[in-house]
């Protein structure tokens, strides 16, 4: 009977020390697609808690790292979704940190405005956008993580960029 005990307690300690290393391994990117998608940073950690213990309580059995790693994704921008449709707020991008090392190179007026316009997006084609210009996804991976024909992925890339295109051209002639 002490031996199947301590075969249960070894191995609920090794799901705790997996438990532990896929969240270090992916917190990160879990909280960069909630982050970029909501602007902000409290709320960005709140999805990232939400989302690792939602694998947790899950106990999904999730045997390859890219398993791992697309369950994960697939979860946190659902969850940056429903948070964003739920509540509609608005973030102002004044108030939103900026990244912890910005690259001197920079225009940080650029990045501004190029934020408030990918903020306009509706919620599904700005998840895309950040899934592909920031998470550096390809569209095969995005139609995966959201649910969506390849098509649709590469439909909402090309109207959106054509948009943030349209309205960053409108407001730089207003500048001038």
């Amino acid at each position: 009977m002490t031996a199947g005990i301590v075969s249960v307690v070894a191995s609920e300690d090794a799901r705790h020390e997996r438990f532990a290393a896929v969240v270090r391994g992916h917190q990160s990117m879990v909280f960069s697609i909630a982050f970029h998608f909501l602007r902000d940073r409290e709320r960005a950690e709140e999805i990232a808690q939400e989302v690792f213990l939602q694998l947790y309580r899950s106990g999904a059995d999730l045997s390859t790292e890219a398993h791992v790693t697309f369950w994960l994704r697939k979860v946190a921008c659902h969850r940056a979704i429903d948070f964003a449709r739920k509540r509609k707020f608005e973030v102002a991008l004044e108030d939103a940190p900026e990244p912890a090392t910005p690259d001197s190179n920079e225009d940080p007026w650029l990045n501004r405005r190029i934020r408030a316009l990918l903020t306009s997006l509706p919620e599904t084609p700005r998840m895309v956008m950040i899934l592909r210009y920031q998470e550096e996804l390809m569209p095969e991976e995005i139609a995966r993580v959201l649910e969506m024909p390849v098509r649709t992925v590469k439909s909402h890339l090309q109207r959106s960029l054509a948009l943030l295109r349209e309205k960053f051209d409108r407001s730089a002639g207003s500048l001038s």
